[in-house]
């Protein structure tokens, strides 16, 4: 139509050029690195220099379907990495201006929009007859390379993509052609790394290819060749394969990628990049996995936003690189404490990786160590900056469960993380350790059991989706859980503590004893199940016993560089001790742990033996500690504090005090206050003290009969013991006679092979006594 307007595709202002279709932003023909949601901001200001575009236009244009994003992912950082880019500043704006609690609106002035369709050509052109050129002519010109455009726009969008959402790519080993050991390996994690940015892309894990691999007869971790790689892909039904290789040509490398139907055999997409010294191959790689991305199916606009550059979402460093691949391997194959020492090489040789960092986090997290835990997801936090998107959500999950303790931001940051990318089976697992933490029944099985769906060849979401179901007492479904790991021949430390703690549940010692054995002599294994035997001792009341497995299990863990976890164990006796009566042996082991690794947890179970042992006044410092150390930690605010503190409303005469304070703790005493030691409802049982103290025998009795309504979730901690014995207590007050010694003479028989000099067992045969 004559004189009508055809909006530019590129808008040139300063040095800069904004490409609004490919989304490219170049400064003097040099790309720029923008993520996808600044160069939108920018857009939309581009197109209306001078206006106004608020807050909320710009929040609803990125993410028209979200209710909340986190400050980190919202507008303020998109228009802030804008800014980077353009050079610009909010306090003295050429492009961007600020407008407060308004919005922004663009400043800078623009030079000379890029005419780029025929049809502006066409407009373009003058009527008349300039240097002898006729109209006639341009015109079918102009006519044919229109229906030429038409016809490749037509072929292209009516083109069969390579691969779909719903497709599988499994990953071959590199082919070193340089004999140059630093690839080895390397290379085929940093191309894991660079295409597991991607939300369209699917690789096989690597727990569903060894799966693969021991179906096949093969070595699980074995080198997969092309031809392994195609039998994989094949029978775990995967639609392509990616083939790798690295050449030298004197100082030049050479990195060429191929993916292939696996069927078939027919090439889908190949790349190629060249990097003129060694210190360049990762750029390169990165390159050439970028191009394979779009060749595969990648959306433009998907390659915008999730293109970190590989050696910024790892490292620079190759050797790092390898070191860290090392651990990732051993991780896998051996468990966290042998891949320990490789992440930790890794980070010696680069101090900026954030990944390896992020991968102690999760290690020391569970090894209990959390202070160790909390200081590498720190650091990885503090690095997170230039990590890819899916790296970052996997850091900042970490960084609230281990480092602050704010569940419920890391429930936001795993509710994105899994929108993002709906594949990955950790920010499940992750929000039902939230779930399990908050006493959220729903969420924790909710969590663990996509977790499982998606990734059904770890051990780790087997032990977690068992250990559900035994806390929410459904042991016949925990069982079969089991039963299908063994079957599947996957291996956990989880998997036989959880599997003692059921056989203790179900009454069947030659089981436990087992399960005990098989554990001796494992790294990260024989500590924990020696520290669980110690509790079933305890709760036997076999207290000598419990001390000395305690001391094999502390033995065991310090050998293996545990040293909190060994603390952990000592703090947990010290709670054990001071409930049956024993307050001398429970200050010692309480001051013992506390010196030995003053962390969270030892922190707080060390502050409440303190109470519970009648030093209101060390109680009192450690708590204070408590709260300036972890401020904003969930657990801690509303678990850990209110109960140490009506512990020592109680040990100075003050029930009412301490009734009031355990409220805030009703929606989290169902829960999980630490990882991996068994230590539950501790809030329930200072209540119940509480109200026997105010003579309420009805409310203490309540109080009480929650361990044995949920031994599940109490399993062997003695407490669930004791709680009999607080029963017992609460039917004598209300004159329940019949019911006080049926519940006396459970706990008896319980603590039947007790040590005979313990304080409370001598109480309770006098009480019982008095019935007769």
């Amino acid at each position: 139509m004559p004189g009508s307007h055809h909006p530019p595709t590129v808008i040139v202002f300063g040095p800069f050029e904004a490409d609004l279709q490919t989304h490219e932003l170049r400064k003097q023909g040099v790309r720029l690195r923008l993520p996808g949601q600044s160069f939108q901001i920018l857009k939309i200001l581009l197109e209306r220099p001078g206006e106004l575009a608020t807050r909320d236009e710009l929040h609803k244009a990125l993410w028209p379907s979200e209710t909340f994003v986190d400050s980190e992912y919202g507008v303020n950082a998109a228009v802030h990495r804008l800014r980077e880019a353009l050079g610009d500043s909010a306090e003295h704006p050429q492009f961007v201006e600020t407008l407060p609690r308004l919005g922004y609106r663009f400043i800078g002035t623009i030079t000379a929009p890029t005419v780029e369709t025929v049809e502006q050509v066409k407009e373009a052109l003058p009527r008349d007859k300039p240097h002898g050129i006729s109209w006639r002519i341009v015109v079918p010109v102009i006519t044919a390379v229109l229906v030429l455009l038409a016809a490749a726009s037509f072929i292209f969008s009516h083109r069969a993509p390579k691969l779909t959402d719903k497709d599988t790519i499994v990953l071959s080993d590199f082919d070193n052609k340089t004999g140059d050991p630093v690839f080895d390996d390397t290379l085929k994690q940093g191309l894991s790394v660079q295409l597991e940015q991607s939300p369209f892309l699917n690789l096989l894990s690597a727990d569903r290819e060894n799966a693969a691999l021991k179906l096949m007869g093969r070595t699980p971790g074995e080198r997969l060749t092309p031809e392994v790689t195609r039998e994989v892909c094949e029978r775990t039904g995967s639609k392509a394969m990616l083939t790798g290789t690295i050449a030298s040509l004197g100082s030049q490398y050479v990195i060429g990628l191929k993916g292939v139907n696996c069927t078939t055999g027919e090439v889908l997409a190949e790349a190629q990049e060249e990097a003129a010294r060694k210190e360049g191959v990762l750029k390169a790689l990165g390159g050439a996995a970028v191009t394979m991305r779009s060749k595969l199916g990648e959306s433009l606009s998907s390659l915008q936003k999730y293109d970190t550059p590989l050696e910024e979402a790892t490292t620079p460093s190759l050797e790092a690189l390898k070191a860290y691949t090392s651990g990732v391997k051993m991780w896998l194959f051996r468990g966290g404490t042998v891949a320990l020492p490789f992440f930790n090489r890794a980070v010696e040789l680069d101090p900026k990786f954030a990944a390896s960092y992020s991968a102690m986090s999760a290690i020391y997290s569970d090894l209990d160590e959390s202070a160790r835990a909390a200081e590498n997801a720190g650091n990885a936090y503090n690095l997170r900056e230039k990590v890819s998107e899916r790296e970052r959500f996997t850091i900042d999950a970490r960084y609230y469960l281990f480092a602050t303790g704010e569940l419920e931001k890391a429930e936001q940051t795993c509710d994105l993380w899994q929108q993002t990318y709906p594949k990955d089976y950790l920010p499940y697992i992750l929000l039902g350790i939230v779930g399990s933490e908050l006493g959220n029944e729903e969420k924790e099985l909710a969590g663990f059991r996509e977790a499982l769906r998606l990734e059904p060849n770890i051990g780790i979401n087997y032990a977690n989706l068992g250990a559900t179901y035994i806390s929410l007492n459904r042991l016949d479904e925990a069982e079969p859980v089991y039963e299908q790991a063994e079957e599947r021949k996957l291996d956990s430390v989880y998997l036989l503590w959880n599997r003692y703690t059921l056989a203790f549940l179900k009454g069947d010692e030659a089981r436990m004893a087992q399960l005990a054995a098989a554990a001796i002599g494992k790294q990260g294994m024989e500590d924990l199940m020696l520290a669980s035997e110690a509790d079933t001792e305890a709760w036997h009341g076999r207290l000598k016993n419990a001390r000395e497995l305690t001391r094999k299990a502390m033995d065991s863990a310090e050998e293996n560089d545990a040293k909190e976890t060994a603390a952990s164990y000592q703090a947990l006796a010290a709670l054990r001790e001071v409930e049956s009566g024993d307050r001398e042996h429970s200050r010692f082991d309480a001051n013992a742990a506390l010196k030995l690794a003053p962390n969270r947890n030892v922190l707080a179970i060390a502050a409440l033996a303190v109470a519970r042992a009648g030093d209101a006044g060390g109680a009192e410092r450690l708590a204070a500690e408590l709260d300036k150390t972890f401020p904003l930690d969930t657990v801690v605010q509303r678990y850990w504090l209110p109960t140490i503190r009506a512990s020592i409303a109680l040990d100075r005469k003050d029930p009412n005090r301490a009734v009031e304070l355990l409220k805030v703790t009703n929606t989290l005493e169902l829960g999980s206050p630490t990882a991996n030691l068994v230590i539950f409802i501790c809030p329930g049982y200072i209540r119940g003290e509480a109200h026997l103290m105010q003579h309420d025998g009805k409310a203490a009795g309540a109080e009480f009969q929650k361990f044995i309504d949920h031994r599940g979730l109490v399993m062997n901690f003695p407490w669930g013991a004791l709680a009999r014995l607080g029963l017992a207590r609460a039917y004598a007050m209300q004159g329940e006679t019949a019911k006080a010694k049926s519940a006396y003479e459970d706990f008896l028989t319980l603590w039947k092979d007790a040590d005979p000099d313990i304080p409370i067992l001598k109480q309770a045969k006098a009480e019982y006594a008095k019935l007769q």
